[in-house]
């Protein structure tokens, strides 16, 4: 009951979104992790998770997007997240993952930034797109 309960409210998050996005803002450094992380590659269609065991390593280039890099190192998923956790990356705060029901990164999962000092949650956000940057083969 509890999960049902939940995923019914991170369904209610994701729908309260009726204005457009905003456009992301990257700080130098972060439009530099994303062109290091895509340079060579092409953007493929959205797909709903990214596999953990696929996964090795874990980017946060702004507070909107986290790159995840496949362990074999061919492929970069870009994350896109809703309002909320612009903090994250930023000093002692961290992005933690909210799963239910699986293992995987997922549209729709919850992610929490929480300061690490403190110990106290300091916003969350939804994972909406996620785009697979590949080599072109």
């Amino acid at each position: 009951m509890r999960g049902i309960l939940l995923l019914l409210i991170g369904a209610t998050l994701v729908s309260c979104q009726t204005a457009p996005p905003e456009p992301v803002t990257r700080s130098a450094q972060g439009q530099a992790d994303f062109v290091r992380l895509t340079s060579g590659k092409i953007a493929g269609p959205p797909v709903s998770c990214v596999p953990r065991y696929a996964v090795s390593d874990q980017t946060i280039i702004d507070g909107r997007t986290i790159a995840f890099r496949s362990a074999g190192g061919g492929t970069v998923y870009i994350a896109h997240m809703s309002a909320g956790c612009e903090a994250a990356g930023r000093g002692v705060y961290a992005l933690f993952s909210r799963k239910f029901g699986t293992a995987d990164t997922c549209r729709g999962d919850i992610q929490q930034v929480v300061d690490t000092v403190n110990h106290i949650s300091i916003g969350s956000c939804v994972i909406g797109d996620i785009t697979p940057y590949q080599r072109p083969r």
